[in-house]
């Protein structure tokens, strides 16, 4: 059992003996004294992909779906499929890109860390690390002295997706990014 406000992006539930995913979560604090927080959450149906909102108070308990975790790599996408490969059995798994809302970008080819989720032996859905690190494929060039401020600038990484970045950062340059919010962390030095 997990209450409302403890649940994240991608977690998996039972609401009226159907399983669902959590897709997004939102946050409404009132700003009466008294009042609850409510979460509203958006779902999608593990079996069909049907979509299911639901408002919640921090409270409220949920009902959580027994499922096997195992390790897994990306493979390859093929069309709308991206194939995962165990990384203890080498079976391989393929999940269609509706599935895989919101993480397809952050796919890239042999990336470990990723967890499979299998519901009654059939591979539903994917669990990604929490941040990845990429590089840059392009960006505007650094700006001297930027080191001190806060100022921020776009950044296209080697995925195609566009964060915001430190002034300071070059193109080829890899960083760290949040798999969840699509957000800069830190820039990695090797």
């Amino acid at each position: 059992m997990t209450k409302a406000c403890n649940l994240n992006k991608g977690h998996i539930v039972r609401i009226d003996n159907q399983v669902y995913q959590v897709k997004q979560i939102d946050v409404q604090t009132p700003s009466a004294r008294g009042a609850n927080t409510l979460y509203k959450i958006r779902l999608a149906q593990v079996a069909t992909g049907q979509k299911l909102e639901q408002t919640f108070k921090g409270n409220d308990v949920l009902e959580d779906a027994e499922l096997e975790k195992r390790p897994v790599s990306f493979l390859y996408r093929d069309q709308l499929l991206y194939t995962f490969m165990d990384m203890e059995t080498y079976e391989q798994y393929a999940l269609p890109q509706e599935q895989l809302e919101g993480q397809a970008p952050w796919l890239t080819e042999n990336l470990e860390g990723i967890t499979a989720l299998i519901l009654d032996g059939q591979f539903v859905a994917v669990a990604l690390p929490v941040s990845i690190d990429i590089e840059i494929a392009e960006t505007a060039p650094a700006v001297k002295g930027a080191t001190a401020t806060n100022r921020t600038k776009p950044a296209v990484l080697v995925n195609g997706v566009t964060v915001q970045v430190p002034e300071y950062l070059t193109a080829g340059e890899v960083v760290r990014v949040n798999t969840d919010t699509g957000k800069y962390m830190s820039r990695v030095r090797e």
